[in-house]
C-alpha cells in the first residue's frame, strides 16, 4: 500500500511540470487569443475593449479570407489524395520483396528529414518559370511556358498556382504515408492473401476487397495527420510562393501573419488564428472520439 502511494506520488510529480507548461503555453495562450479576437486591439498598444463578433464578421466579409478558405479546401483535398495514393503505391511495390528495399525506403523517407523551409526554397528554384524544369521541358520538345507558382489562371475556383505547392508538399509527405502503409501491409496475415488467391481473386480484387479494408484505420490516421498539416500550412508557402498573384497561393496562416505582425491589427489576426484552430479541431476531435469508442468497445 505504501509502495503504491509512493509510485503514485512519483508519477504525479513527473507529469506535473508538463501539465503546468501545457496549461500556460498552450491552453492559456488559446484563451488569450480568444479574448484578443473579440477586442478592438489595433496598433502596438493593447486595447481589450470588447467588440463582440465584429472582427469575425469583418473577416468573413473579406474577399481575401474567402479566397484563403477555398485555397485551403483545394490544397487539403489534393494534398491528402496525392500523399495517400502515391504512398500506398510505393508501399505496395516495396512490399513485393524487391531488391534494395532498404535503399528505396531511405530515399522515399528522406524528404521528411527536411523542413518545409528547405523544401520551399528547393521547389521554388526548380519551378522557376525562367529556369529549372522549364528548361528541361524545352530541351525535350514539350511546352516550356508554364508559369507554375506565378500563374494567375483559375479553373473554376481552383488557382493553377496551387499545383506547385501541392507537388512540393506531397513530395515531402508521400514517404510518411508509404511508411505507415508498408507497416500495415506487413501486418496483414499472409494466409488471408493466399486464401483470396485460392478462391480465384485477382491481384486487383485482393487489393480492393482485402487489403484496403484492412488498412482503413491507417488511412484514417493518415488523413487526420495530413489534414492537420495542410490546414495550418505556413512555412512552405512563405518560403516558396508567398500569397502569390491575386492571392492565388494565399492561406489563412499567411493572412494571419501579415494582419498581425505587418498590419498590427491584433484583434483581427487573433480571429483568424481562432478560425484556424476550429478548422483543425473539426478534424482532430471526431478522430479522437472514434478512437475512444473503439478502445471502449475492445
Amino acid at each position: 500500500m505504501i509502495r503504491t502511494k509512493r509510485d503514485l506520488t512519483k508519477a504525479v510529480l513527473l507529469v506535473t511540470p508538463s501539465i503546468v507548461l501545457v496549461s500556460i503555453f498552450v491552453y492559456g495562450f488559446i484563451l488569450w487569443s480568444l479574448r484578443t479576437s473579440v477586442s478592438a486591439w489595433q496598433g502596438i498598444r493593447p486595447d481589450y475593449t470588447f467588440v463582440g463578433l465584429r472582427n469575425y464578421i469583418h473577416l468573413f466579409q473579406s474577399t481575401r479570407f474567402q479566397i484563403d478558405l477555398w485555397n485551403t479546401a483545394y490544397f487539403t483535398l489534393f494534398f491528402i489524395a496525392t500523399c495517400i495514393v502515391v504512398g500506398f503505391v510505393l508501399a505496395f511495390l516495396i512490399n513485393r520483396n524487391i531488391r534494395g528495399e532498404g535503399v528505396f525506403r531511405t530515399v522515399y523517407l528522406f524528404p521528411m528529414a527536411l523542413s518545409f523551409i528547405v523544401t520551399g526554397v528547393v521547389w521554388r528554384w526548380m519551378l522557376n518559370p525562367t529556369f529549372g524544369v522549364n528548361i528541361i521541358l524545352e530541351n525535350l520538345g514539350f511546352p516550356s511556358d508554364w508559369g507554375w507558382y506565378t500563374d494567375p489562371t483559375r479553373i473554376g475556383g481552383f488557382h493553377v498556382a496551387l499545383t506547385s505547392l501541392i507537388l512540393a508538399a506531397s513530395w515531402q509527405f508521400a514517404g510518411y504515408t508509404m511508411a505507415i502503409y508498408l507497416a500495415g501491409l506487413r501486418s496483414i496475415p499472409y494466409e488471408v492473401i493466399e486464401s483470396a488467391r485460392m478462391d480465384g481473386a485477382t491481384e486487383i480484387m485482393i487489393v480492393r476487397k482485402v487489403v484496403l479494408p484492412m488498412l482503413r484505420s491507417i488511412t484514417l490516421s493518415a488523413v487526420v495527420v495530413l489534414g492537420h498539416i495542410s490546414l495550418k500550412i505556413f512555412d512552405l508557402v512563405m518560403a516558396m510562393t508567398g500569397r502569390g498573384p491575386r492571392f492565388a497561393t494565399d492561406f489563412p496562416g499567411v493572412f494571419m501573419f501579415e494582419t498581425t505582425f505587418t498590419g498590427n491589427r491584433y484583434g483581427e489576426g487573433a480571429a483568424i488564428s481562432i478560425v484556424m484552430l476550429v478548422m483543425v479541431a473539426l478534424i482532430i476531435i471526431p478522430y479522437l472520439v472514434h478512437v475512444f469508442r473503439q478502445e471502449t468497445h475492445e
